[in-house]
C-alpha cells in the first residue's frame, strides 16, 4: 500500500501502523511467527481463567466491562459516556475505571479528559491495577463501575461484558481494495484475541453500523453469530451533534459544502472522515496521526487556509488545547446512538445487582447524618 499523500508533512511520514499491517505479502508476513506465539500465550491465559486456575477478584459493587477484540478505534469512549447516562437514568451513581494508557503521572490521558468534560462529576480512576482502582471507586461510594477497555482484563470480576465491534473494520485493519478483511493477531494484525472469544460477551455492539451498507451489515452479523452464537447483537451509530468553534456551537450541518482540513490522532480516522463527508464537508486534507499522538503546534503548520475550516475530534481537541495554535480548530462533537437493541441493553442493566450498593450508600449516609 502506498502512503497516502495526506499522511505526509514537511517531508516526514505520519504513517500509522495499520497502513503497513493491512498489506499482504512481503516482510510484514514475518510477523506471523510472533503472532502465533502471542496467540498461544493469550489462549493459555484465557483457558486458565476459564478453569478457575487464575482467580478473578470481585468487589462490592457490580462491574460493567466495555471492551473490544481489537486495538483501538471501536468507539469505546462515546459508548462509555452513553452507558454512564443510562446508569444515571436508573438513579445509580456510576464510576469509571480505566488503565490510563499514555497518561502522564497525575495527568489524565485524552479519553479521561474528554469524559471529564462531557460527564462532569462522575468519579474516574485510572490505574493499571484495575482491582486496586475498583476498590478506590468503591471507597468513593459508587453504585456501579464501568470498566473501560476491560474485556481482556479478567483479573477484575465483572457482572456484564459488553464488547464493541466496529462495522467499518471489524477485525481492526482497514480493507485493502475489494479484498476480504485481514484477521490476524498482534503483532501481525490488531486482534488481541481470536474472534471466537467473542462468545464470552453478554452482548455485542456493532458501532458505526450506519457507515456500511445493509448487505455488509447483514453479512457481518452472520459472521459474528458463527463466532459467538449466544450474545445478542446491538446496532449503534456515532451521530454528529454539534460543531464547536471559536464563535460557539453550531449545527453539524454547518459543514455542508464547506472546504475542510482534518486533523486526527484516533483509532479509526476513516470513520471520522466519513462522518465529515456525510455532512457535506469537502475534505481538502486529512493529517492522520497515530492514536494517542502527543501533538506539537508544528503538527498543524500550514493546515487550513483562507475559507478552509480546520476540523478535529473531541478526543484530539483536549490535546490541542493550550498549544498556542495560529488557527483554532473546530471540533466535531458526536454522541453514540443505539439504533437497535435498546430493550436488550435495558434488560441487562436492570438485572445488575446494584440494589445492595444503593442500600450500602444509604446506610452510610444515615450513619454520617443520623
Amino acid at each position: 500500500m502506498n502512503a497516502r499523500p495526506e499522511d505526509r508533512r514537511d517531508g516526514r511520514s505520519n504513517r500509522r501502523p495499520e497502513d503497513v499491517l493491512s498489506r499482504r505479502g512481503g516482510s510484514v508476513e514475518l510477523l506471523r511467527l510472533p503472532a502465533a506465539l502471542f496467540g498461544a500465550v493469550s489462549g493459555l491465559r484465557g483457558r486458565l481463567y476459564d478453569l478457575g486456575l487464575l482467580p478473578s477478584t470481585r468487589v462490592e459493587v457490580p462491574v460493567v466491562s466495555v471492551g473490544n477484540l481489537t486495538v483501538g478505534g471501536t468507539g469505546k469512549t462515546p459508548f462509555v459516556s452513553f452507558l454512564v447516562r443510562c446508569l444515571r437514568a436508573r438513579s445509580l451513581r456510576p464510576g469509571i475505571l480505566s488503565r490510563g494508557y499514555k497518561s502522564g503521572g497525575a495527568q489524565a490521558n485524552d479519553e479521561a479528559r474528554m469524559l471529564d468534560a462531557e460527564l462532569g462529576d462522575v468519579p474516574h480512576v485510572q490505574d493499571p491495577d484495575r482491582v486496586r482502582g475498583a476498590q478506590v471507586l468503591v471507597e468513593r461510594g459508587v453504585d456501579v463501575i464501568v470498566l473501560d477497555d476491560g474485556f481482556q482484563h479478567r483479573r477484575l470480576g465483572r457482572d456484564l461484558d459488553l464488547v464493541l465491534v466496529d462495522a467499518t473494520r471489524p477485525w481492526g485493519l482497514p480493507r485493502e481494495g475489494a479484498r476480504d478483511d485481514l484477521r490476524a493477531l498482534l503483532p501481525r494484525g490488531l486482534l488481541r484475541e481470536r474472534p471466537e472469544k467473542l462468545a464470552r460477551a453478554d452482548a455485542l455492539v456493532l458501532t458505526r453500523s450506519d457507515q456500511v451498507s445493509p448487505d455488509q451489515r447483514a453479512a457481518l452479523r452472520e459472521e459474528l453469530r458463527q463466532f459467538a452464537p449466544g450474545p445478542p447483537v446491538l446496532l449503534a451509530a456515532h451521530r454528529p451533534c454539534a460543531l464547536r468553534g471559536p464563535e460557539g456551537l453550531a449545527l453539524p450541518t454547518a459543514l455542508r459544502d464547506r472546504e475542510v482540513s482534518l486533523v486526527s490522532g484516533i483509532g479509526n480516522p476513516d470513520g471520522f472522515e466519513a462522518a465529515v463527508r456525510s455532512l457535506g464537508g469537502v475534505v481538502r486534507e486529512h493529517r492522520r496521526f497515530p492514536d494517542h499522538h502527543a501533538y506539537r503546534a508544528s503538527d498543524l503548520d500550514g493546515l487550513g487556509g483562507e475559507g478552509v475550516l480546520v476540523v478535529t475530534t473531541a478526543k484530539d481537541a483536549v490535546k490541542l488545547a493550550g498549544l498556542g495554535l495560529a488557527v483554532e480548530p473546530h471540533v466535531l462533537e458526536v454522541q453514540l446512538e443505539l439504533l437497535e437493541g435498546q430493550a436488550v441493553l435495558d434488560a441487562l442493566l436492570d438485572a445488575l445487582p446494584a440494589g445492595a450498593a444503593r442500600q450500602r450508600r444509604a446506610n452510610l449516609h444515615e450513619g454520617l447524618h443520623g
